[in-house]
């Protein structure tokens, strides 16, 4: 038995180290030529080698699927092992260059959004490129590392319609949206979220392309008059933010709306679950919209339904196009990706 399973797992190895050499073959020619250091090499794309692996620069960072069948935890960590030296030499990286983190599926939702949650303290930091921008991102503390790759041509969206605009991002995470409406010459950023580890975060990110950046509590922000300045961090429940923006009469001209498909964080005075309370965070968006305003939301969720024929009889002369597969950049094709849209008044 013990023969015949690390046969199976040398012939794995192989079978990485193949698809690897040609995805890196390809793509490093592609990010060269595009600028971009921080890029998708893999994703399950073998259904027995359930990896995610991102190259950051000099490091990767990833994720090893939980298997939809019981695996000895002592084989799994050989196997791991395994692989990850497939990684470091097929890349030319040493093996503490490394970082691949177990992600687990939600069994329930009381388990929370996994992703946000602190899972080291190795404090592995980097900063990367991507549209003449500069991103810090954590290597090895939490799942995901700061900055989501599937967006960045979703990026260069709000980039190009930035321009004189006052703009709000909810559930900024680490102000990446921000940044790039920042750098397209935005009139006003406004970013909120509950994290102050994000906002702080995102206070980096403004700084490391040149932007100043203010933090500001949600009830200073809502009484006051609305220019205070050009990037502020706001900690708020975006909820609750919203709600009270509707009732000081609030408004801005370009909104990103990018959620976690589900949040029961203990901060927030609600439980989320993106399916069903997609309509009602539109809805308010769209009311805190100016008119020829631009709304962007996106979403990860499975089984996602995007009813389209409510807003369009909700709102008079709405516009409302899937720009999913035109913000798919090239490492991304092929791959089940998040579903983006915009709602136009």
């Amino acid at each position: 038995m013990f023969t015949i399973q690390k046969e199976k797992t040398n012939y794995q190895a192989e079978l990485l180290r193949n698809r690897l050499t040609k995805r890196y073959k390809h793509l490093r020619k592609w990010a060269k030529r595009v600028g971009v250091d921080a890029y998708r090499l893999y994703d399950r794309d073998i259904p027995e080698i359930p990896l995610l692996i991102d190259l950051y620069g000099d490091a990767v960072s990833g994720a090893l699927y939980e298997r939809p069948y019981e695996k000895d935890q002592q084989e799994e960590a050989v196997w791991l092992s395994i692989m990850k030296h497939v990684i470091a030499e097929t890349l030319e990286l040493s093996i503490d260059q490394i970082f691949i983190k177990e992600r687990k599926r939600l069994r329930n939702r009381a388990e929370g959004p996994a992703q946000y949650q602190k899972i080291d303290s190795k404090t592995v930091i980097r900063q990367v490129h991507e549209g003449g921008l500069t991103f810090q991102v954590n290597l090895s503390d939490y799942l995901d590392t700061g900055l989501f790759l599937d967006h960045r041509l979703s990026r260069a969206y709000i980039r190009n319609e930035s321009k004189g605009r006052r703009v709000l991002n909810l559930f900024c995470y680490t102000g990446s949206f921000s940044v790039y409406a920042a750098s397209g010459g935005a009139s006003q950023v406004d970013s909120v979220d509950l994290s102050n580890t994000y906002l702080d975060w995102a206070h980096i990110n403004f700084k490391l392309n040149g932007f100043a950046s203010d933090h500001i509590a949600p009830e200073d922000y809502v009484k006051g008059p609305q220019q205070r300045g050009k990037n502020l961090l706001i900690r708020a429940d975006v909820l609750r933010f919203l709600q009270e923006a509707v009732k000081r009469k609030l408004h801005w001209d370009l909104i990103v709306l990018d959620p976690p498909t589900f949040s029961n964080s203990k901060k927030m005075a609600d439980i989320l679950d993106i399916r069903r309370d997609y309509k009602e965070l539109i809805d308010l968006c769209l009311t805190v919209l100016n008119p020829q305003g631009l709304l962007l939301f996106s979403t990860n969720a499975r089984s996602f339904h995007f009813d389209s024929e409510y807003f369009v009889s909700t709102y008079q002369r709405i516009v409302i196009k899937d720009i999913t597969r035109t913000t798919v950049d090239e490492d991304f094709r092929d791959k089940k990706v998040r579903l983006c849209y915009t709602l136009e008044k």
